[in-house]
């Protein structure tokens, strides 16, 4: 393999395995703002309990994300030197404001929620556990609106073969800035829902911190309803941007080789024998069932991103998220009902889905970098022409080994850390009966 490709698949591997974090601690840093409020309000043992439980694994996949995230930004000095001489105007403002608003701002009330114990009072921590979650959700903002500028470049202007700041509020309100940032949170809060919902349900299984488990299990699987149809309806409108704002994309995302006016919705496609809901897909994106879609033939073929990759992720993630929708509706039913910690059945399904919404992340962004290709920023830089050709491939393939070996030497500390936080349970260990 040649440098660009290694180079490529050293990224790859450092967004994605980073990617596992945040989405678990901006979701679980929602619910932990719900527990803190109620902590407050109802004033009962079991949510400080639950509260210091939860800040823990917190805690633990937050400092994770950190030491994985650091290697990022060297990349696009080492890697990516043309790419960084042609966006690095664009790109200090917001990952400067995210380390300086965002990540300062979540780190230092985590050390409240972590350490304030006997400390400070019930309202500084509710008030620490707020300022966490809006650190999470700001940081989450500013990187995307980075990587949004990348798909919809927007306040800028050409100079000198780089991309110089015009209107900072253009950059940041790009076209694809408000969809993609809203849909990763919504991907995000139902990463931590699951994630709280399936270990509460582990505990209710095993007649373990019965109270507990209870609790955070009708908070998360309830969190976990909102989340998943807030996913789904802006997922709807994200599609749409793509749709209008790259086409090429939208196009391969769908499997439309063919520019029609009543475009088909493909249930089943490429590269499978085509399915579809006649005239759908025209009206779900124009609201006109007549309206023409461009297909891939309206755009030169060296224009064109992989289609069975794009095709493939876009669609695993979409029948993902109905089916995680599907789980939580029962769930809140079953709730409802009076019924849901009796059904062994539902929470071992809440077990098995714990890694799902991590998988869903993954696929997402597959599908919005992948099919951003051939551009690193769209119709304005080919990946080609972005990468260090003064970086020996022999370089990058011992990184990508290195990283790799070190990837998976915090990877299976983390999970050994959480696995020994929730074995040990709640208020050291101490057994609740159920």
């Amino acid at each position: 393999m040649n440098a660009l490709v290694l180079s490529r698949v050293q990224f790859a591997l450092t967004a994605m395995f980073h990617y596992i974090y945040p989405p678990l601690t901006i979701g679980m840093g929602v619910i932990l703002f719900i527990m803190a409020t109620l902590r407050l309000k109802r004033k009962e043992p079991v949510y400080d309990e639950m509260l210091r439980f939860w800040v823990h694994l917190f805690g633990i996949n937050f400092a994770v994300g950190v030491a994985t995230g650091i290697v990022l930004e060297f990349q696009f000095g080492t890697n990516w030197a043309p790419y960084s001489r042609f966006v690095g105007d664009i790109f200090g403002a917001p990952l400067a404001a995210e380390g300086i608003f965002s990540f300062f701002l979540e780190s230092g009330f985590l050390a409240v929620l972590l350490f304030g114990w006997n400390r400070v009072s019930k309202r500084a921590h509710w008030f620490a556990s707020l300022m966490v979650a809006l650190g999470a959700t700001l940081s989450a903002f500013w990187i995307i609106v980075a990587n949004s500028w990348q798909q919809t470049p927007a306040g800028f202007k050409l100079a000198d073969g780089r991309a110089e700041l015009a209107d900072f509020f253009a950059a940041v309100f790009n076209p694809s800035t408000l969809p993609r940032f809203s849909h990763a949170i919504m991907g995000a809060w139902v990463t931590g829902a699951f994630f709280v919902a399936g270990i509460s349900a582990w505990y209710l299984l095993k007649g373990r911190h019965a109270e507990f488990a209870r609790k955070s299990l009708a908070i998360s699987i309830v969190f976990a309803l909102v989340a998943t149809a807030g996913a789904a309806i802006i997922g709807d409108w994200h599609t749409r941007q793509v749709a209008h704002t790259q086409p090429e994309k939208f196009a391969a995302m769908e499997t439309l080789f063919k520019t029609t006016e009543g475009a088909p919705l493909l249930i089943i496609g490429y590269p499978l024998p085509e399915v579809g809901i006649p005239k759908l897909l025209s009206f779900m994106t124009y609201y006109d069932p007549n309206a023409k879609v461009l297909g891939l033939d309206a755009f030169p073929k060296e224009d064109i991103p992989p289609v069975a990759v794009t095709a493939m992720t876009f669609h695993a993630m979409v029948y993902s998220g109905g089916f995680l929708s599907l789980v939580a509706l029962l769930g809140v039913w079953l709730l409802y009902k009076k019924t849901l910690e009796k059904k062994k059945w539902y929470l071992r399904l809440l077990v098995a889905c714990i890694p799902l919404p991590f998988l869903l992340n993954e696929l997402g962004w597959m599908t919005a970098e992948i099919g951003r290709q051939p551009w690193i920023v769209y119709h304005l830089l080919r990946t080609k022409d972005a990468y260090s050709v003064t970086v020996p491939a022999g370089q990058i393939l011992t990184s990508i080994i290195l990283f790799a070996l070190l990837y998976a030497a915090l990877f299976a500390l983390g999970f050994s850390l959480n696995r020994k936080a929730i074995l040990q349970g709640p208020h050291e260990g101490k057994e609740d009966k159920p």
